[in-house]
This record gives C-alpha cells, sequence and structure tokens, in this order.
C-alpha cells in the first residue's frame, strides 16, 4: 500500500466498517419492524464507496442509486442524519420524506439519491456542466449499477459528458446482477469499460473489491477532471454479498458463487493488510470498531427520540423556491 499513509488508511477502514456495520443494524431494525418502507443495502460494495469518495472535498458532488446508504456515509453524511431518515424522522438527512433509497445532504455534496435505474447519471451531467460553466475545479462522481448501463438516460449523459469534457467520473458498481438478473444475459460484452471507447471516454477496469486499487483509479479520473480532461468511465467489478432488498432470498446465485467472493470481502482484506503489513496493531482496530459500534447505538438512540414531520409539511418540498447548487 505504498504511498498511504497510516491516517488514511486507518480512515478508509473506518469508513468501510461504518458503512457495514451501519447496514447490519439497520437491517435488524426493518426485521423488527420499527422502521417503515424497505432497504436497499450495499453489502460488499463499501470498498466502491470508499475508494471513490474519501478524497472528495464538499464542494465535489455525487449522484446514488436506490443503493445509496454507502455512498452517503463516505461522502460526509452524518450518522445521526441517517439514521433519524431511516426513522422517518424530522431531523433526519431528508427531514423524514426520503428514506432508505433518497439519503443525502446537499451541504456536503451528497445529491439526494435518485432511486430509478439510471436516474442519478443525466443529473451528474447536468451538475457536471454547472461545475464548467461556474469555472470552478469541482467534480461529480455518479454511481450507477450494471443493470444501468443500458439505459438510454445513461448513455446519453456519457456522449454529451464527452463532447462538452464535462467533470463527471462515471462509477459503474458491476456487482454481476441488474437485481435477479445476470449481466451476462443483458450485455454482449465481458467488459462495461469497454463502453467508453463509443463515446471517446477512457475508461478502466478496477478492482471493486480493493478500497486502495479503487483510490488510486479515482485520483487519476478526479485529476483528469479538475484541470479539464473531461469525464472518466470507472468499471468497478464488486459483489452484492446480500440480496437486492430485503425480502431476496438470492435464489439465483449458487452458494458457491457467494462462497467464492466472500472469500475477498474488501472489509476482512483490507484489515488483514493492516495488521500484517504492521500499519495498524491488532489492538487498535479493535479500538476503532468499538468505537464506531457504538456510535451506531447511539445514532439508534437519538433517531427513536427525535419528532416526527408534521402532518400539513407533507407538500412543504414539492417545490423549491431556492436553486440547489
Amino acid at each position: 500500500m505504498k504511498g498511504f499513509s497510516k491516517t488514511k488508511l486507518k480512515g478508509m477502514y473506518e469508513r468501510m466498517y461504518l458503512i457495514r456495520k451501519y447496514e447490519e443494524r439497520i437491517y435488524y431494525l426493518f426485521l423488527e419492524g420499527v422502521m417503515p418502507g424497505t432497504i436497499h443495502q450495499s453489502h460488499g460494495q463499501e470498498a466502491c464507496a470508499v475508494g471513490m469518495l474519501y478524497d472528495l472535498s464538499e464542494k465535489d458532488y455525487c449522484t446514488s442509486t436506490h443503493r445509496p446508504a454507502g455512498h452517503s456515509l463516505a461522502k460526509g453524511v452524518p450518522l445521526k442524519d441517517m439514521m433519524a431518515e431511516m426513522f422517518a424522522k424530522k431531523t433526519g438527512c431528508c427531514g423524514g420524506y426520503g428514506g432508505a433509497m433518497h439519503t443525502g445532504d446537499m451541504s456536503r455534496g451528497m445529491v439526494p439519491a435518485i432511486a430509478i435505474v439510471g436516474g442519478g447519471v443525466p443529473l451528474a451531467a447536468g451538475i457536471g456542466l454547472s461545475c464548467k460553466m461556474r469555472r470552478t475545479d469541482n467534480v461529480c462522481v455518479a454511481f450507477m449499477g450494471d443493470g444501468a448501463t443500458n439505459e438510454g438516460a445513461v448513455h446519453e449523459a456519457m456522449n454529451g459528458a464527452a463532447i462538452w469534457k464535462l467533470p463527471v467520473i462515471f462509477a459503474i458498481e458491476n456487482n454481476l446482477y441488474g437485481a435477479s438478473t445476470p449481466i451476462s444475459t443483458t450485455t454482449n460484452i465481458k467488459d462495461l469499460a469497454e463502453r467508453g471507447a463509443s463515446y471517446g471516454i477512457p475508461a478502466e477496469i478496477v478492482d471493486g473489491m480493493d478500497v486502495v486499487a479503487v483510490n488510486e483509479a479515482a485520483a487519476r479520473a478526479i485529476k483528469r477532471a479538475r484541470v479539464g480532461g473531461g469525464p472518466t468511465i470507472l468499471e468497478l467489478k464488486t459483489y452484492r454479498i446480500g440480496g437486492h432488498s430485503r425480502n431476496d432470498a438470492c435464489g439465483y446465485r449458487t452458494r458457491e458463487e457467494e462462497a467464492q467472493w466472500a472469500k475477498r470481502d474488501a472489509i476482512q482484506t483490507l484489515r488483514k493488510r493492516l495488521v500484517a503489513e504492521k500499519t495498524c496493531t491488532e489492538e487498535e482496530l479493535l479500538a476503532l470498531e468499538q468505537k464506531v459500534d457504538g456510535e451506531i447505538e447511539e445514532a439508534v438512540d437519538y433517531a427513536q427520540a427525535q419528532p416526527s414531520p408534521l402532518p400539513e409539511d407533507a407538500l412543504k418540498y414539492a417545490y423549491t423556491e431556492e436553486g440547489l447548487l
């Protein structure tokens, strides 16, 4: 892990661990029936979120998917605000209006997620155009799943970003399945990064189970975007450990496939490397994990004690009187 400081490596590990434990806690709270709605979790994909977003500032932007918890936490949305949103509370990051599929915080550059497949990608192109027109060096990371790459709006956004050299990084989290549909049955190419050639966009295939590899690729793409070089496509090869949503038993996958990918778990892989390379001690990591575990329980207690939105405010945010950017 040459070139990475202990502070950064430990920080990336902490964020990945936070995302995993947050989503595990959310899962059981939903099963207990104390949270409304449904959830689409990113277990196994934590390295993608943290690697891509760790070095961005609050003035940079991120658009997400129907699976936004990892992206939101990695972009710096406060844990308590996230938890309150899950309980549909007034102090949630979206005031209790968004729920699990729409988390975000514009003050931190995290655009509230759009649950429509591929819906955040054209928005990212628009944000990139805004950044360019305002002559800033800000960038936007646009996350999408493999299934979204076959959406027409995604192609339009990529083509427009290429033509106008917009500062957008298209991060494809290829977890092999669009819900229950294998990517091999919907796309006639092995690697989705090949799509970049048709737009004239540089593209890379990245090990999405290695946060260091993701962060290095992100750094190259971000640097290019900041200096006016235009967009980059990063195909992050990853795996969704759990189901598409909380009621998905994953009958379309074999247990052998799941076991093979579980051996490559990004969090455990980084943890072992940190100890093996003497970057961190076992005691340091245990203390960090205990701290995060405690913060999550504090966030649950905080969220449950918060007020619910008022019925008369139901239409309050249907229209805005102020610009978002």
